[in-house]
Parts: C-alpha cells; sequence; structure tokens
C-alpha cells in the first residue's frame, strides 16, 4: 500500500511539474511575439470625450424636438461621460509581426452591470491599407480615426476595423505599411530563390541523359521520329480527304 501511494504521489508531482512547464513556455511564446510598434490613447483623452460629448449633446437635442427623448439623453450625460474615459483608457493598440492587436475594456450603458471586452486580431498578410479619416467634427477636436482596409473587393466596408482616438494615427500607418513591405520583400526573395533552384534541378537529368546517351539510344530516337512523321502524313490526308469529300457535296 505504501509504495502505491508513493507511486500516486510522484505521478501527481511529475504532472504538476508538466503542467508548470507548459504555461512557462506559453508565457515565453507570448513574450516572444513582442510589439514592434504600439499606440497611445491617453493623450487624447480631454479631446475624446469632448468630441463624444458634443455628439451627443447635439442628438440630444435633435430628439427633444421630436419626441422629447432628448431630454432623458441629457440627464444621462455624466454616465455616459464616465464610459467614454474607462473606454478610451483602457484601449490597446499594437503591431506585431504577424497581426495588428486591438483590445479594450469598455463599460456596459450601466455600468453597475459589469464591463464589455473586446479583442481583434487583423493579419497583415489580409490587410490591405491603413487609412486615416477626419470628419469636419473631429477636426474641431483634433481627433481622428484609423479604419484598416480588409484585402479583396467582396468585402462591405463594415467588415473594416474602424478605431478612433488615437494620438499620432500617421505614425502607426507608417509602422504597418513598412511592416507589410518588408513581408512582401521577404516572399518576393523567396519566390526568386525558389525559381533560380528550378533551372539547377532540370540541369542535374539533362546532364545524365548527354552522358548515357549511345548509339542504341540515338536509333530509338530516331524511331520515334519516323513514327511521329508518318503519323502527321496520315493525319494530313485524312484531312485533304475530308476537304474533297466536303467540296463534292457542295458542287
Amino acid at each position: 500500500m505504501g509504495t502505491r501511494e508513493e507511486e500516486v504521489v510522484e505521478i501527481d508531482s511529475l504532472e504538476k511539474s508538466l503542467l508548470e512547464q507548459n504555461e512557462r513556455d506559453v508565457q515565453v511564446e507570448e513574450e516572444e511575439e513582442t510589439a514592434l510598434y504600439a499606440a497611445s490613447f491617453q493623450e487624447m483623452e480631454q479631446n475624446f470625450v469632448k468630441y463624444h460629448t458634443m455628439q451627443w449633446v447635439l442628438y440630444s437635442l435633435l430628439l427633444i424636438l421630436a419626441w422629447g427623448i432628448g431630454l432623458l439623453m441629457l440627464l444621462y450625460l455624466p454616465i455616459r461621460r464616465f464610459i467614454l474615459r474607462k473606454d478610451i483608457l483602457s484601449r490597446t493598440l499594437y503591431l506585431t509581426p504577424t497581426a495588428i492587436v486591438y483590445k479594450v475594456t469598455r463599460p456596459v450603458p450601466f455600468p453597475c452591470f459589469g464591463v464589455l471586452k473586446k479583442e481583434k486580431h487583423v493579419l497583415l498578410h489580409s490587410v490591405a491599407d491603413v487609412v486615416v479619416e477626419q470628419g469636419y467634427l473631429q477636426s474641431l477636436y483634433g481627433v481622428h480615426s484609423l479604419r484598416i482596409e480588409n484585402v479583396g473587393v467582396r468585402r462591405p466596408p463594415s467588415d473594416d476595423v474602424k478605431i478612433l482616438g488615437i494620438s499620432d494615427p500617421n505614425a502607426f500607418r507608417k509602422a504597418v505599411m513598412m511592416r507589410l513591405s518588408n513581408m512582401r520583400n521577404e516572399i518576393s526573395s523567396r519566390h526568386v530563390s525558389t525559381v533560380e533552384d528550378v533551372p539547377h534541378l532540370m540541369m542535374s537529368p539533362s546532364k545524365s541523359l548527354r552522358y548515357d546517351t549511345t548509339p542504341s539510344g540515338e536509333l530509338l530516337l530516331l524511331q520515334k521520329l519516323e513514327e511521329v512523321g508518318s503519323s502527321v502524313k496520315r493525319i494530313q490526308t485524312l484531312f485533304e480527304e475530308q476537304q474533297s469529300q466536303t467540296t463534292e457535296s457542295i458542287d
């Protein structure tokens, strides 16, 4: 009994050590996937909140004139500003060697009910372009929006990822485009290397054929050529006979 208990304890300890090792390996892999460039949102906190506040007030005034619902929206404005601050301060956007990662933790419309977490990974090989946009109201508060366009004409614009409130969107766009150009150069260099390797592979069997040529091999080639020529002559004669038959039927 004692030996069995000791064996069970040893197995448990081995399983725990293996699990710990796997967790360490996962952490190391995550650390290796380092960010090439990280965008910032904190500098645009005040402008971001002011922009959305002005937008909310305009909608509220229009709805007061229409149905009176805008009055409730104005009463909700302090909670709205609190949600906006938590939203922009929780945002993270960074570029990895293979993807663009965007994470945000946004409170629900009534913060007492918890938060909503959103994480988006956009693979770089599916990125067509990164567009920096700014509307009229955004220009008044110095806010920019970044839109990541997907590859493919058939996809609707709603599939594009749109992020608002980046402090320096042009720098992030430049980093993404540089990484895309590097990836394309790597792919083209690999393609060129494979194309250069093909003639070498083709030359090796041709050389062997040249060295293995014998009089008997040359005779076989001549016979095959004669057979091909005779078959071509037969086809020509058949074609001429068909043409003569068609002309006679027409006459």
